[in-house]
């Protein structure tokens, strides 16, 4: 029996006459947290959002638990237990924190033209709003539960993106810059809500460009470099590694300067 959850064959994208991806070949086991990262530039956001449904390859598949999504629809994929979040989640403003989670909540869409006796809509709803509050009280939402979604902060929404993934129930998570830009405080708490995750059986891919992070939260990680997989490697093996040197400094460098990517 296979243990990986997510596999990528030879992904292949351009637009226009820039080619973004080329040949890119990995798999996610179950049960890792793989960060995936590379400097700005390198196709890491493309080859989310290919892995994710909001881009078609040129070439190319993805496998999920054996079973192809690259032709599923977003929602579909979803279903099939894969879900993300984004690197700027935007909240709407009329809604509080806990309403957002419960309306991430896939499994109530469509409950209104399907389950049409009272109590079966009130169990239904009961059910998520449960959800939600247990979701919360994990990513250490509860305090602003009632608040504005609009209104937290820039790494609250980040932690509330993550709940609303979440909700879904997906199998792999996939996670777009989730520090990015996050006080210091709420990034050690972000780290520690990973590894729960991860504790309790949910795989993480990690989209980062962030090696510090990468090596707190990731117990594998790949580079991109020019929409090549440069190097599939444990986190402490990065700054010995000379192609993810000079993908990030641009050149061979002297010993010294390599503790720009080992810090």
């Amino acid at each position: 029996m296979t243990t990986s959850i997510l596999e990528v064959n030879s992904l292949a994208k351009s637009f226009g006459a820039f080619q973004v991806l080329q040949d890119v070949k990995f798999q996610v086991d179950k049960g890792d947290i793989v960060g995936l990262l590379g400097p700005n530039g390198s196709g890491k956001s493309t080859l989310l959002n290919i892995i994710s449904g909001f881009i078609a390859p040129d070439r190319g598949s993805v496998m999920l638990d054996g079973a192809c999504i690259s032709s599923m629809s977003t929602f579909r994929i979803v279903k099939e237990g894969l879900a993300r979040t984004f690197q700027l989640p935007v909240m709407p403003q009329k809604m509080s924190v806990l309403e957002v989670a419960m309306a991430a909540d896939t499994s109530m869409h469509g409950v209104m033209s399907t389950l049409l006796n009272g109590p079966s809509m009130r169990r239904a709803e009961r059910a998520t709003r449960e959800q939600a509050m247990r979701l919360l009280d994990e990513l250490l939402l509860t305090p602003v539960s009632h608040l504005p979604a609009s209104a937290i902060s820039g790494g609250q929404k980040k932690l509330l993106g993550i709940v609303c993934a979440l909700m879904a129930r997906p199998r792999l998570l996939m996670l777009d810059e989730p520090t990015a830009g996050v006080h210091p405080n709420l990034r050690q708490d972000i780290v520690r809500a990973l590894h729960r995750l991860n504790e309790q059986g949910m795989t993480l891919v990690i989209v980062e460009h962030d090696m510090h992070f990468i090596r707190e939260a990731c117990n594998r990680c790949i580079v991109l470099d020019q929409g090549h997989i440069v190097a599939s490697c444990k986190p402490q093996e990065l700054a010995a590694n000379e192609r993810v040197v000079q993908a990030y400094l641009g050149t061979t460098v002297a010993e010294p300067n390599r503790e720009l990517i080992a810090s």
